[in-house]
């Protein structure tokens, strides 16, 4: 079962690679063509040393010069044709995978981020380059090679033998390579994404890096990463090197034992000068490939992994299929024995958790840090999925939506990230045609148009990652207002007051208010009481599970009263 699971993934690839199979038949076509006119370099030898010196004839030295220009420069054409072809097999290749790799990164990064969601897209374009690269000319030219060993073998068995001999000894040096060096290569490519994910994140919080003197700190954590990735660079470096030099003189040597040994058949009387020349010239173009592949085998080793990479990937996250579209939802959402596992943990973070939310009513969700709130606002948006239980929205469960739920339950998640771009493009989260009404409507219903306006370009205002200038405050509005964007039916909005000052808050509860009196709802994960003013209803989480559950102001005299006893009990009198 598992091997059918783990060929999943595979068997996409393969089916994107089979795309172009006709392409393939027309580089195979055009191989044939090129390794053929690169016997012209030999005959010419052949035909220059043993009859153009020997009769002294200038015409037919001139003719056979013309000929081969015209050869060589065919050669030429069909070697660029080819390799034209490859990089856009390898173009169309990548372009075909690009969006189903992005969403199975973006799909896993969300529920478990790992080696495989930072590494997706940088593993397709590993596979692209090694399609587009040489080393896959090598891989056509080299079933060529046996033809040029027997033309060697034509001119001399002698020579054929020794021929035969070196490429055996390039082949075995070949496979040691192999094996020798695909371990060091690994650790060196994981050791440079983790000095280059180290880089990126002290860079985004470059800000509190500064602010808090941890410069020098930082510096010494990502050097370390850094010296790290280098030692495993020049390890690996210095471990192909040596195999790309051996095969190199080895190469050289072999072609200077080919000539030494055909002088030797020449003095004999075995073989013309003519073929002496030839053989050398066959042997060093049945030897390239080989030398090719063994000077280039990092980019094979990183390719190899990054297609692994890419079947687990696609294995594990399988693409969605195609759902029947459901009518836009009331904002009724019932939420019944709710459990939820966070990926990678054995134990439950929300056990048995259920209540209802009907149109209008806004839902605060109270208790301690830890308490299973930020765990039930991801199961909500669908970005966690139950491990037990119902969470049904108008009837439906949230994965019957598919890619539009994000259109119907708006989100505010507790730290709020922008995109580079403008405010605009943030708001309209990141549409490449923004409707510009919708846009501002958003932000008037988050009470963030008139903040908007007074920054420098407005809606057109350009801002980061980070947020740019924008204050902590500005960028939950600014959340807030992305989240409303597209006039969804319920509203999650996880701590939307912790960067808020009382212009802000005031600001959150007006659009919380608009929002149910259009017949919405609105689920607020809350510490401070502030966030829960505008709240109908109340539930407590304490460990995961549900405390308590009902009207805001019962939940609150209970809560009151249960402090008032457990007071009690600890006063001198509960201590006897």
């Amino acid at each position: 079962m598992q091997q059918r699971t783990k060929d999943a993934g595979r068997d996409e690839l393969l089916a994107a690679r089979r795309e172009s199979r006709p392409y393939y038949w027309f580089v195979a076509i055009f191989s044939f063509f090129v390794n053929m006119l690169m016997l012209t370099g030999p005959l010419y030898m052949l035909q220059v040393y043993d009859r153009v010196l020997g009769s002294h004839s200038e015409a037919t030295l001139i003719a056979l010069s013309v000929l081969v220009v015209f050869l060589y420069g065919m050669m030429g054409l069909l070697d660029y044709a080819r390799g034209r072809v490859m990089a856009r097999v390898a173009a169309r290749f990548q372009a075909r995978l690009d969006l189903r790799v992005f969403d199975a990164v973006m799909r896993r990064a969300a529920i478990q981020p790992d080696e495989l969601s930072a590494t997706g897209l940088k593993d397709l374009e590993s596979v692209q380059r090694l399609m587009s690269s040489p080393v896959l000319m090598a891989l056509f030219d080299l079933p060529w090679s046996p033809f040029f060993l027997v033309g060697i073998m034509i001119f001399h068995p002698w020579l054929g033998y020794l021929a035969l001999a070196g490429g055996a000894v390039l082949v075995f040096v070949t496979i040691i390579n192999q094996i020798v060096s695909r371990t060091p290569t690994l650790k060196s490519n994981r050791a440079v994404l983790i000095a280059e994910q180290n880089s990126e994140q002290i860079r985004q919080e470059a800000e509190m890096v500064q602010a808090l003197g941890m410069r020098r700190d930082a510096f010494t954590r990502w050097h370390r990463a850094r010296s790290e990735a280098l030692t495993g660079q020049i390890k690996s470096t210095d471990l192909v090197g040596t195999f790309t030099v051996l095969t190199k003189t080895f190469r050289l040597f072999l072609q200077s034992a080919m000539l030494g040994l055909g002088a030797y058949l020449v003095l004999q009387g075995d073989m013309t000068g003519g073929a002496m020349i030839a053989g050398s010239i066959l042997m060093g173009r049945a030897l390239a490939p080989i030398e090719m592949a063994i000077g280039q085998w990092p980019m094979v080793t990183r390719a190899r992994k990054g297609w692994d990479n890419l079947c687990q990937l696609l294995t594990e996250v399988p693409p969605q299929p195609p759902l029947t579209q459901l009518p836009r939802p009331r904002a009724t959402l019932d939420v019944q024995q709710l459990t939820v596992v966070p990926p990678g943990e054995q134990q439950a973070a929300l056990r048995l958790v259920s209540f209802t939310l009907a149109p209008g009513q806004a839902l605060g969700v109270i208790g301690n840090s830890g308490a299973g709130k930020s765990t039930l606002a991801r199961a909500l948006t669908g970005v966690w999925r139950p491990a037990g239980g119902k969470l049904r929205l108008d009837g439906a469960t949230l994965d019957q939506y598919g890619d539009v739920l994000g259109n119907h339950i708006g989100y505010l998640p507790q730290r709020v990230t922008l995109f580079d771009g403008t405010i605009a493009e943030n708001i309209a989260r990141l549409s490449t045609q923004p409707d510009a009404e919708m846009v501002v409507d958003a932000a008037r219903k988050a009470d963030a148009h008139e903040m908007i306006l007074k920054l420098p370009n407005g809606y057109d205002t350009r801002v980061t990652a980070t947020g740019g200038r924008l204050s902590g405050g500005q960028m939950q509005r600014i959340g807030l207002a992305r989240a409303m964007y597209g006039d969804p039916v319920i509203l999650v909005l996880d701590e939307p007051n912790s960067n808020l000052d009382n212009e802000g808050s005031e600001a959150v509860n007006n659009a919380i208010k608009r929002f149910k009196e259009e017949g919405k709802a609105v689920i607020i994960m809350a510490h401070r009481p502030a966030a829960i003013r505008e709240c109908d209803m109340l539930l407590l989480l304490d460990h995961g599970a549900r405390a308590a559950f009902g009207p805001k102001d019962e939940v609150l005299r209970a809560m009151v009263k249960n402090h008032e006893q457990i007071a009690q009990n600890a006063g001198p009198g509960g201590m006897r």
